[in-house]
């Protein structure tokens, strides 16, 4: 399995970043992308790094935010055949908010049923192929997490704390044990790797990849959360995006050598 960072809060060189994240993913034959970023910088980035959009086989949306969905309708633009994924409560629904006013940070409003004939939504454990699973939360009281964040679900008249139904891992299964892809790990990193592992009891977890949602958080949440990603026993780390620059420094400080930094251009293979 091959994949390659397209966009990342941190730029490669002359090829841009932003906040946002969009990862090209080589599996045996099929080839799959992982969100689409906050715009079309992933599909300028993809012509740089030579990566043919038409070409790839089906794509996955983590969750229904919009640094991650922004560029959905460039993606159908680019690419006529292929599925996208998102989470069977995945929706136009997403707020923040701040103070008294709430601010829309969900899918781009619309899109949904514009090419409603191009959208498949995952229900429970999604085999997508062979090899590749996209598996939803199955923790409890997530909506603690949401009113933490100031995030909401609007419904009819009702706001409710997001409890990030819409949020899905995409799971490969490699030689060296599961790679899981989480884009932002809202439900906290760990949770996530131990909702895998229970769902795979006869398989190792080898790696998490994904933004960790810790710009916000203090050095005393980082480190915690440090020891218990240790604790999962998992051999590589792999964040970035909102991650932020502070809470990596403190998580490499814990993980060493297991941590690695997420960026535009990067290249992983398991």
């Amino acid at each position: 399995m091959k994949a390659k960072v397209i966009v990342d809060n941190i730029s490669d060189g002359n090829v841009k970043g932003e906040w946002g994240l969009c990862i090209f993913i080589e599996y045996k034959d099929k080839k799959i992308l992982l969100d689409t970023g906050a715009s079309g910088l992933f599909a300028e980035n993809a012509d740089i790094y030579g990566i043919n959009l038409a070409d790839v086989d089906m794509a996955v949306l983590s969750h229904a935010h919009f640094d991650h969905a922004n560029g959905m309708e460039k993606f159908f633009q680019k690419n006529e055949k292929a599925k996208f994924y998102l989470q069977e409560s995945a929706g136009e629904n997403c707020y923040a908010r701040k103070l008294i006013f709430p601010m829309y940070i969900g899918i781009p409003k619309g899109i949904l049923q514009k090419y409603s004939d191009r959208i498949i939504y995952a229900t429970g454990d999604y085999k997508l192929c062979d090899g590749v699973y996209l598996i939803p939360h199955k923790t409890s009281g997530l909506e603690s997490v949401g009113k933490r964040e100031k995030m909401y679900i609007h419904s009819g008249r009702t706001w409710k704390p997001d409890k990030f139904s819409h949020e899905q891992s995409l799971v490969f299964d490699t030689e060296k044990g599961l790679v899981i892809f989480n884009s932002c790990s809202h439900a906290g990193a760990s949770i996530i790797i131990n909702e895998v592992k229970s769902t795979f009891p006869d398989k190792q977890v080898y790696a998490l990849i994904g933004g960790f949602h810790l710009h916000n958080k203090s050095e005393k949440e980082v480190r915690e959360l440090a020891k218990k990603i240790r604790d999962t026993k998992v051999s590589y780390v792999c964040t970035g995006h909102c991650t932020g620059k502070k809470a990596y420094a403190v998580l490499q400080e814990e993980l060493g050598d297991m941590l690695h930094q997420l960026h535009v251009g990067l290249s992983m293979e398991f």
